[in-house]
């Protein structure tokens, strides 16, 4: 009849009542000693395993004038011979008339450990007349790092390991004038803090009585700050309380780090070490009290190099991928090759 035909419509338009959704259990502490060893604390073992298998890259670019000693400090840093110029350069070799970028790669092995390092300098910086927009080169190739990984990343056939030429950190040398920073420096930090890691230091810093040093480094820092320049570690990435204690510290007192370089080694007291020969003596370049090389390199390589690596792909990266995706509506950027397969497929 016509009053079951309404009835059974009205009975497909009516949606069955909704089941409530299973409210998650909270986890409950388990003591794992009454049950006995799971093995849950060897997936650290595992990782080390793989990660000595594979390798790791680590990518560091140095930027400041000529005569700064950026190569003699990476070449210390690394302790061999990894920068540009040991790598064939000569005397001769003139300053570059725009800025250049000339990126190095060795792979350095330590106790099992294999790291793919690149240096990447940039010959010309601030050694023109006229410097204007001289960052521009810098911030171009670091965004073409991050557009290269993005097209690896959104291809259908991905490579299983994704070759990572991303610059993880950037050490900028500021020159020992005492004085203050050069509108140069502010500029390239102002425009570069938002893409980069950046590290300053102060180069030659044995060009500087103690006091000098102090002040100097306090006057950066507070010009920095009124400049609304954010530096390596930035404040707003601290994960936990511990790290904002760990990382204030360094903001508050390390930065910028006051270096020395030097591939030279000296007998000191009967010991074998880096440092730079003076009229009245050797400035020992692991020394705290003569140079911050020291904390630097700790800083760099031996507690925050995993976090560089992991803010250059989680913020940096993230939100240059966000920002091209957002231009280009969405879509993964389209690549020479995804347009001949597109049209091979048609």
């Amino acid at each position: 009849s016509a009053d079951n035909k309404i009835e059974a419509a009205m009975s497909e338009l009516v949606p069955e009542p909704r089941q409530k959704p299973a409210v998650p259990m909270k986890p409950v502490g388990i003591n794992s000693n009454l049950l006995g060893y799971i093995g849950i604390d060897t997936i650290i073992e595992q990782m080390r395993k793989k990660t000595m298998k594979t390798g790791f890259d680590f990518n560091i670019m140095v930027v400041g004038q000529s005569g700064l000693g950026k190569s003699t400090l990476v070449n210390t840093l690394f302790k061999s011979q990894v920068s540009r110029k040991s790598s064939g350069w000569n005397r001769e070799e003139k300053i570059p008339k725009t800025v250049e970028i000339k990126a190095i790669g060795h792979v350095i092995e330590e106790g099992g450990v294999k790291m793919k390092l690149t240096v990447i300098d940039t010959p010309g910086f601030g050694d023109q007349i006229n410097n204007e927009n001289c960052w521009e080169p810098i911030e171009k190739y670091i965004n073409e790092q991050y557009e290269k990984f993005l097209k690896e990343e959104v291809n259908i056939a991905r490579k299983k390991r994704i070759p990572d030429t991303r610059v993880h950190c950037c050490l900028y040398f500021i020159s020992p004038t005492g004085h203050s920073l050069r509108p140069l420096d502010l500029e390239f930090m102002k425009h570069l803090s938002k893409v980069v890691n950046i590290i300053p230091v102060i180069a030659k810093a044995d060009t500087m009585t103690l006091e000098e040093k102090t002040e100097f480094k306090q006057r950066v820092r507070k010009e920095l700050e009124v400049n609304g320049i954010e530096f390596y570690p930035q404040k707003e990435f601290d994960e936990d309380l511990e790290d904002k204690t760990e990382n204030d510290k360094i903001r508050q007192e390390s930065m910028p780090f006051a270096v020395v370089g030097s591939d030279k080694e000296y007998q000191v007291n009967g010991k074998r070490i880096l440092g730079r020969k003076t009229p009245w003596g050797v400035i020992e370049v692991e020394n705290l009290n003569h140079c911050e090389f020291a904390l630097l390199r700790d800083f760099v390589i031996r507690t925050h190099l995993q976090d560089l690596k992991e803010v250059t792909h989680n913020i940096h990266y993230e939100t240059y991928r966000a920002k091209r995706l957002n231009d280009n509506g969405g879509l993964p950027p389209v690549t020479t090759e995804t347009e001949e397969n597109h049209e091979s497929n048609l």
